[in-house]
């Protein structure tokens, strides 16, 4: 069955939007507010997420720009009572697939949402997840765990590789605390957020032969990894 994740924290409109996909078939996770569809869309896989922009802790545009930060492919329809053209080209930029304003008919998010679908699974035919990186003298393999420089081979952890792999796949670009704990760890407890530190020392370490990689800290909101 395909699963969606829909992330609204109007209740009633959430209820219905929940209920109706169901009927048609949709397995529909529920979460009322962008914590927790984030933390929902960490621990398992969905087929199509449907975000609402405006909505308390996490909007709907910061919760698909840390969704992007681990997963390039899952679609996103966005949900929002603005028309704004500035606000529909955000949601574009951020990688939405579609964008639908308030109110509109149960009957047009169906048809909308089995296009996206549609073209979903021709793309993911075509595509395979990226697990092996190049890191100026490194060669990474996420799926072995393995870092290889000059011909020597550095096994990783689970967690060493988890955090590096979700590092590299945002090359360049800041990825916050909170994410990266919920992607690896599962939640951002202060202890584990202790114990990634002492996992970014580790990778520190490892890199540390190429002088032009560096894992820096961002304060206030969490690392990046720049060659």
């Amino acid at each position: 069955m395909t699963k969606i994740l829909l992330a609204e924290d109007d209740p009633n409109l959430g209820t219905l939007l929940q209920e109706y996909l169901t009927i048609k078939g949709y397995e529909t996770i529920l979460a009322k507010d962008g914590d927790e569809a984030l933390t929902k869309f960490v621990q398992q896989d969905y087929d199509l997420c449907i975000f609402d922009v405006m909505m308390p802790k996490k909007d709907g545009f910061t919760l698909a720009k840390e969704v992007r930060m681990s997963d390039k492919d899952t679609p996103i329809i966005f949900l929002t009572a603005k028309a704004m053209k500035e606000d529909t080209l955000q949601g574009f930029k951020l990688g939405a697939d579609d964008y639908m304003t308030k109110p509109f008919s149960m009957e047009e998010l169906l048809a909308r949402l089995q296009a996206v679908l549609r073209r979903s699974q021709k793309v993911e035919l075509q595509n395979e997840k990226i697990s092996n990186f190049t890191i100026k003298g490194f060669a990474f393999d996420a799926e072995k765990q393995i870092l290889v420089r000059d011909g020597v081979s550095q096994k990783l952890t689970v967690k060493e590789s988890a955090l590096l792999k979700l590092l590299c796949e945002n090359m360049g670009k800041p990825v916050s605390r909170s994410f990266a704990l919920k992607m690896v760890w599962g939640d951002d407890t202060y202890f584990n957020a202790r114990s990634m530190d002492v996992y970014i020392t580790k990778l520190r370490k490892f890199l540390k032969e190429e002088p032009d990689i560096q894992i820096v800290n961002l304060h206030g909101e969490g690392f990046k990894l720049i060659v």
